[in-house]
């Protein structure tokens, strides 16, 4: 039957089992946390850039300093999937850097 329609029907469905089978996963509640809360990305801090040949990188000895196409005073750049989401500022926290969100494209919910 080339070109028809296909047809639909409504299947009727015996009463579900109330007890989850052994081995399956717990189910979502709308009081658990949103599922998309889970995933796990990688966020970059771009502290700035330079543009310069192989051959000039290759000569560089050591101790040599590339200035950055940033300023002290400007925000640095958070990406998430290569793309700019946040900016903030760089902050030392005990013996580690850190970053103090200064600007979000919009409010995030929680």
């Amino acid at each position: 039957m080339v070109g028809a329609s296909p047809s639909a029907h409504i299947i009727e469905l015996g009463e579900l089992d109330k007890v989850p089978h052994k081995d399956a996963p717990p189910l979502l509640t709308e009081a658990a946390v949103n599922p998309l809360h889970l995933i796990k990305a990688k966020l970059e801090v771009r502290v700035g850039e330079i543009s310069l040949t192989v051959g000039e990188l290759m000569a560089a000895r050591e101790h040599e300093v590339f200035p950055l196409k940033r300023r002290i005073d400007e925000p640095v750049d958070l990406l998430l999937e290569g793309r700019v989401v946040a900016r903030g500022e760089l902050v030392a926290m005990d013996d580690m850097f850190a970053v103090r969100i200064t600007e979000l494209p919009m409010p995030l919910k929680a």
